[in-house]
């Protein structure tokens, strides 16, 4: 038998884990380095397509020099919004919007992902919740444990995403139908919704960056303040992981009570005290899983199944996931929106001039020739 001692629930307590069953540092350390792995590479693919956009938008000035740079779909990914009202305009006509085709096929793999392998995007494939998680990581360290808001903010604040979340929701799938749907997705403004998103980080004004820095600055003191919060792509993809038949699954029995796996837990949920973790904020990180001295107390399972989900294989699977969602949309020609480079350049001069339209009227005098 080995002795081991945890500090969990802020008390010392002595714990026994039986001969053979004691998880090494070798089996727990894949565990994080997988996922890491993945959000590199695709924090690493965004960065690519940020620098070939921010290279087309500068081809698109009038006194522009030098060959025109390729649009890169891949940009359309930071278009949630209108990826919604595509999607809700596909479901309404069974057709596909040409000007941001690409973005609804990268919502509809984010969304294939979380019923695969739940909330994993949040944890696996956002830059965004890489950059939260990075930032919150050196604030614990700085303060030498993590801090949280208490209970009764905490809840509150949780809801505010799911708010969020329900004000587009209810204004793209109840309000709009398909007539409304089209006005608004053939507007100029949808077309240059992507350009008008790098003039607002590009020239950020002073309230921008403000609410920037305090977001970072809450973050670094809260552990994924954002995403914890704010996100409503967080909330929706939270709905739908719950979903997936793939669960952190405790064995009572092999379990040791030791909490690490509660304590560990990014998102603060009580692993320690269920059998099976059906939770919306739960991400599929497998921090609590890494943070376990037993082996086989707590793993990754389909739910009705015994054998164990690797961290290779879940990885394998977020990616092969994506990928053939993307994929299928490449090859059959709905990646490229295919709109002209000279109506881009024709609307570029009045991108300052374009607001969101509010009404029907204005819907309708945005798409009159």
């Amino acid at each position: 038998m080995l002795t081991v001692t945890t500090n969990a629930n802020a008390a010392d307590t002595s714990l026994v884990i039986p001969k053979g069953k004691k998880r090494t540092l070798k089996e727990r350390l894949p565990i994080g380095r997988f996922r890491l792995g993945v959000q590199i590479a695709f924090s690493l693919l965004c960065v690519w397509i940020g620098i070939e956009f921010m290279l087309f938008v500068a081809g698109l000035a009038p006194d522009a020099a030098g060959p025109m740079v390729r649009r890169p779909p891949g940009v359309e990914g930071f278009l949630p919004i209108s990826a919604l009202m595509s999607l809700q305009y596909y479901l309404l006509t069974g057709t596909i919007h040409p000007f941001h085709p690409a973005g609804l096929f990268i919502l509809l793999a984010i969304i294939l992902v979380s019923l695969v392998a739940g909330k994993a995007f949040c944890s696996w494939m956002c830059p965004v919740g890489l950059i939260s998680e990075t930032v919150g990581d050196l604030g614990q360290r700085l303060f030498g444990r993590p801090l949280h808001l208490p209970r009764w903010l905490d809840w509150p604040l949780r809801s505010l995403k799911y708010l969020l979340l329900g004000f587009f929701a209810h204004a793209i799938f109840v309000v709009m139908g398909a007539t409304a749907l089209k006005q608004f997705l053939d507007t100029p403004y949808n077309l240059m919704a992507d350009v008008k998103m790098y003039h607002f980080f590009a020239d950020a004004s002073q309230t921008t960056i403000i609410v920037l820095a305090v977001l970072i600055v809450l973050s670094f003191v809260f552990n994924r303040f954002w995403c914890r919060y704010l996100c409503p792509y967080g909330a929706l993809l939270g709905i739908v992981g719950i979903l997936s038949p793939n669960k952190i699954t405790r064995d009572p029995i092999s379990c040791i009570d030791c909490g690490r796996c509660a304590t560990a837990c990014p998102s603060r949920i009580p692993v320690d005290r269920r059998k099976t973790v059906v939770s919306d904020e739960c991400t599929s990180c497998l921090t609590c899983v890494a943070s376990c001295p037993v082996r086989g107390a707590l793993e990754l399972k389909t739910v009705g199944r015994k054998q164990a989900i690797s961290p290779r294989r879940i990885a394998i699977a977020i990616v092969a996931t994506f990928m053939i969602v993307t994929g299928t949309a490449m090859v059959t020609g709905y990646w490229d929106n295919n709109v002209p480079v000279d109506h881009y350049r024709q609307l570029y001069p009045m991108i300052e001039s374009m607001g969101h339209p509010t009404s029907t009227q204005e819907l309708d005098e945005l798409n009159r020739p």
